[in-house]
């Protein structure tokens, strides 16, 4: 009698048994297939092959904002005259890390305030902020020219402190700077050592400051080909990029803690199925 009931007993907890190892084994392969990932989106451009594309309007040249920095190289027949211009242009013995891997040494050179202006010798306060870089020249020239200053100068001007910030899904996030005024947003991406595995190339986020002081922001899909006709293709001084990150990497994250719950939960299913098995 005790021996049938137990038998009964133990029949009905293999069979209980066997329909939760296979419960514990859907739960399992469903955990496994939502932790992949989508690669639809893991290479630039995939659909794109031999092609012209057009470019798009012209990039408006940038205008000076306060805190730029700018190498202004004056040269004229005189360069005795010219050198009192070009002082603050003289290396300095600080270096910092640029856009590769080398350290570079900085230059001092013209540093905009927080007025906008610039202090340049013998003319004095110079305001640059809310002007492009040709115009700023041009005023700079007919100013040694009209006080006759210099004969026949020639003014040079270059951003020494082009920057840009790439954070998000990327495997080197910071802050960037170059020599390079005319920076693409792969050349950027390539910078921070590209998106990770789970960085969206259809999703990112451009955050972008006008002379007003107004952010501008823009969606990036760098799976089209468009974007290389886009007027964000060549980025600006100051300009912020964000990967964003898949959903699928969290789902993966949770999931790393839920499988071995799971694979606990279905080795006991196992033990107590063996067990039922021999009794």
């Amino acid at each position: 009698m005790i021996y049938s009931r137990l038998k009964s007993t133990c029949q009905i907890q293999n069979v209980d048994s066997k329909g939760n190892l296979i419960r514990y084994f859907w739960i399992l392969l469903l955990i496994l297939c939502g932790s992949c990932v989508n690669t639809k989106y893991l290479n630039y451009f995939p659909q794109l092959g031999d092609a012209t594309i057009k470019g798009g309007s012209s990039v408006p040249e940038p205008v000076v904002q306060t805190n730029d920095l700018l190498s202004i190289v004056v040269s004229s027949s005189n360069p005795e005259a010219s050198a009192v211009f070009n002082a603050p242009n003289e290396s300095s013995n600080v270096t910092s890390a640029a856009a590769t891997s080398a350290a570079n040494t900085l230059t001092i050179g013209y540093l905009v305030n927080q007025n906008g202006d610039i202090q340049f010798p013998i003319l004095g306060t110079i305001h640059a902020a809310g002007v492009t870089k040709s115009k700023l020249a041009s005023d700079l020239t007919k100013q040694l020219t009209d006080k006759k200053l210099l004969i026949d100068p020639i003014v040079t001007i270059r951003y020494l402190n082009f920057r840009v910030s790439v954070m998000g899904e990327v495997n080197r996030p910071g802050v960037y700077t170059t020599p390079i005024e005319k920076l693409t947003i792969l050349e950027a991406l390539s910078f921070a050592g590209d998106a990770t595995l789970y960085g969206e190339k259809n999703n990112i986020l451009l955050i972008r400051e006008n002379e007003k002081g107004d952010k501008i922001t823009a969606r990036l899909d760098l799976t089209q080909p468009t974007i290389l006709s886009s007027p964000y293709f060549y980025l600006r001084s100051n300009d912020v990029l964000i990967v964003q990150t898949n959903p699928k990497k969290l789902t993966k994250e949770r999931n790393a803690q839920l499988i071995p719950i799971v694979l606990s939960f279905v080795s006991l299913a196992i033990v107590i199925l063996s067990y039922a098995h021999w009794y």
